[in-house]
């Protein structure tokens, strides 16, 4: 019997709740299917182990499981286990009954430990509704009434991996296999690599955060993306649900696959919007622009006036509106703020013309451009609706540092940061120190500022004024 994975873990827990960051583990079971590569019966392994959770467990959770306080005291600790866990999933597909809820547990346990856990996970309330969706309910009660399944032992952890064992093989006895496995490479986004990829190209990619380039036969790549699951996010080009004619071109241009990892989502944001801009791949269209955009400023006479992104000095970008990705979407907005705020179209120079301008014959203007309302009067109703957008000052002398941690806190990088630009990352204090000395300021970049600017406004901590160097961010 060939299945739809070579090694598949059918996996089952109880817990003292229902949040995996906050409830513990109080049961593990697992049933692994490994396929006999000569085609004989499949090797079934079964294993489970109760688990001290260090917290009581509620007392509706004893009832509904029957696993009490008594029964997982003296039990190990799922750090003790952890290892024995890992070992009994490598290289398996992850299957589970609402698959979210036992992966999530699962993985903050594993992280708990110190260890990593990122395998393919198959939900099979997802696998039910694929191939029976006309059934009412597919919850795991109905999944074994349905298919006339007996697990034994419903509730516990072992029972519950057995009956989804079972469900699997009643579908292949039911149904056509190409089916069954149609649904299952479905669900799980199973990639098609290209022909002229080997085979093995997405196994070295880690599923960590950082970004990924595509080379085609040119030394320059293709397209740069980031992800915070690197390895999940390249397989997904190669799924087969191109959304874009774009997609399956590139897919076809596609020779090799390089990547670099970061240790959170902002070190692949900044990361990302450097290497495009700097490179200038042929399918990253939004992320090129570069010296179209720019911010607001108010000139020597009040009005406002865009400056280019290759013409600010950075001292100048605090302080500024903005920013806006061209000088045509800075003018649709001051038209969108004429429109709400009575303003005139003549002083926020949309138009040129002698006498009231357009706005003003509409009614729909103070004044200013006939002498009824004061070009300081105007001005100042604009400042006021431009504030939302006011690019805030930089609240240091100098550089600052943000700390960003990998999940597992194994690594930590330094970005350096100043005049909302972004001068690098360091990942220790001889970094920090070459990174400092260069005193390079790269030219304003729209979607860095964008990212610090949200950065900031969420977490303002996390910015540490240099000279607290590398130990006092980390620390943050």
């Amino acid at each position: 019997m060939n299945l739809f994975a070579p090694s598949i873990a059918f996996v089952d827990l109880e817990t003292t709740g229902t949040r995996a960051g906050e409830d513990r583990i109080t049961e593990v079971g697992i049933v692994r299917v490994d396929s006999d590569p000569g085609g004989g019966p499949p090797r079934v392994a079964e294993w489970s182990s109760l688990v001290d959770p260090g917290v009581p467990i509620p007392p509706v959770i004893q009832a509904m499981t029957g696993i009490t306080d008594a029964m997982v005291r003296g039990a190990p600790a799922f750090g003790s286990i952890a290892q024995d866990v890992a070992g009994r999933l490598a290289g398996c597909l992850f299957v589970a009954h609402n698959a979210r809820f036992d992966f999530g547990f699962l993985k903050h346990a594993f992280a708990r430990a110190g260890l990593a856990f990122s395998p393919k996970v198959l939900c099979t309330v997802r696998l039910s509704r694929r191939l029976d969706p006309e059934a009412g309910s597919h919850g795991l009660d109905a999944l074994i009434e349905r298919h006339g399944l007996d697990p034994g032992g419903r509730h516990r952890a072992l029972g519950d991996a057995r009956a989804l064992w079972q469900f699997v093989q009643r579908l292949y006895q039911t149904r056509p296999a190409a089916d069954v496995e149609a649904a299952v490479k479905r669900l799980l986004r199973i990639p098609s690599l290209p022909p002229q990829l080997p085979p093995d190209a997405l196994d070295a990619i880690p599923d960590c955060p950082g970004v990924y380039l595509f080379y085609g036969d040119n030394p320059l790549p293709l397209y740069i993306g980031k992800s915070i699951r690197l390895r999940e996010r390249v397989a997904a080009h190669f799924c087969g649900d191109w959304g874009r004619e774009t997609d399956l071109r590139m897919s076809a241009e596609i020779r090799r696959i390089e990547f670099e990892t970061t240790a959170g989502e902002l070190g692949a944001l900044l990361r990302e919007a450097r290497l495009v801009k700097e490179v200038m791949p042929s399918h990253n269209r939004a992320l090129r622009r570069k010296a179209d955009a720019g911010v607001m400023v108010m000139d020597d006479t009040g009005r406002p006036a865009f400056v280019r992104a290759d013409a600010i000095e950075p001292s100048g970008v605090p302080g500024a509106y903005g920013p806006f990705s061209s000088r045509a979407a800075m003018r649709a907005h001051l038209q969108s703020l004429a429109g709400e705020h009575r303003l005139c179209w003549a002083r926020l120079r949309l138009e040129r013309r002698d006498g009231p301008c357009f706005a003003r014959q509409l009614g729909r203007c103070e004044g200013a451009c006939v002498g009824a309302e004061s070009a300081a009067a105007h001005d100042e109703r604009l400042r006021a609706a431009l504030e939302g957008l006011r690019i805030p000052a930089w609240p240091w002398p100098g550089p600052a540092l943000v700390r960003e941690a990998s999940e597992n806190g194994a690594r930590v990088d330094v970005h350096v940061v100043r005049d909302w630009h972004w001068l690098g990352t360091a990942r220790d204090e001889a970094e920090l120190g070459e990174l400092l000395a260069a005193r390079v300021q790269p030219a304003f970049d729209l979607d860095v500022c964008r990212l610090l600017l949200k950065r900031y406004a969420k977490t303002p901590g996390s910015f540490v004024p240099f000279p607290g160097g590398f130990a006092a961010a980390e620390a943050a």
